[in-house]
């Protein structure tokens, strides 16, 4: 009897052992969620981020949910256009420059650190009212912002003189359509009215039924409408497949290779919630 409950015994031990076992390896892949953010470190620090009005928006959502579950961390979001940034990033004056483009020739040397965060397209866009001309092609819309075309009724719509909408130099967005659709040799109308912002291109053209511009892909919304290029509809799916032309990437820049908060930033941005908060309204690269 005493030898059956030595050994009954010893069972229940060994059962308690193992069950104990189980709920230390349990708890070992749950992240601590001590303080509000749910992280699993503190974080402290500043960061100035500074460059593209296409990217900037993207980038202070980004900074609010980072902020948020890092409360000590504070990120100051600036424009300025792409140059800024890149310039920005290689003086040091910021923590982050940022880019609507890919780096120029002469910015290459620089030795800055790429961070492409999301891919966009770029839409043309004119006003809704405009119901005859839906489709475009390459060749057309470079030679209405060269003044080779200067009537809607050259493109199948009405008489209308075209109100051609520009972005400012610097500008990554402007940037892209250069380097896509102008080509190097090609120069811009001189009659073209000059907006500083993807938004401001969108509200002229929204208020004009002769207007014609084109902004980031992300922008679009029923104030505009966006025109086919080559057959083809700006969607980010379409950015994706490679069918739609007009594409540009966001970059991030460093300096250096990142380090301490801006590295934990710029790992959030690429983590599964940071590509989530691109994927709203632009194209993930994670």
């Amino acid at each position: 009897m005493q030898k059956t409950a030595l050994v009954l015994g010893l069972l229940i031990l060994a059962l308690a052992l193992v069950f104990t076992g189980c709920q230390q390896s349990a708890v070992k892949q749950i992240p601590d969620e001590s303080n509000e953010s749910g992280s699993e470190e503190k974080l402290s620090g500043s960061i100035t981020i500074a460059g593209s009005t296409s990217v900037q928006p993207l980038a202070e959502e980004l900074a609010q949910a980072f902020m948020e579950k890092y409360p000590d961390v504070k990120i100051d979001v600036q424009g300025g256009g792409s140059s800024v940034g890149v310039q920005s990033a290689y003086e040091g004056v910021a923590d982050i420059g940022t880019a609507s483009r890919e780096l120029k020739d002469k910015e290459k040397p620089y030795g800055l650190h790429e961070h492409v965060i999301a891919k966009d397209g770029i839409a043309i866009v004119v006003n809704p009212a405009n119901k005859a001309v839906n489709d475009i092609t390459m060749e057309q819309i470079k030679k209405i912002y060269t003044g080779e075309i200067t009537n809607w009724k050259q493109l199948g719509g009405n008489d209308a003189k075209i109100t051609v909408v520009n972005r400012e130099e610097g500008s990554g967005t402007r940037g892209a359509f250069t380097e896509i659709v102008m080509g190097k040799d090609a120069k811009f109308r001189d009659d073209c009215i000059i907006q500083p912002s993807n938004g401001s291109v969108r509200q002229t053209v929204a208020t004009d039924p002769n207007a014609l511009g084109f902004i980031s892909m992300g922008m679009l919304n029923d104030s505009v409408k966006g025109l086919k290029v080559n057959g083809v509809d700006p969607t980010p799916e379409n950015v994706v497949n490679g069918s739609y032309k007009i594409a540009r990437p966001f970059l991030m820049l460093t300096k250096d290779e990142p380090q301490g908060v801006v590295k934990a930033f710029l790992d959030f941005v690429c983590s599964e919630k940071g590509q989530e908060i691109v994927g709203k309204e632009y194209i993930r690269v994670k």
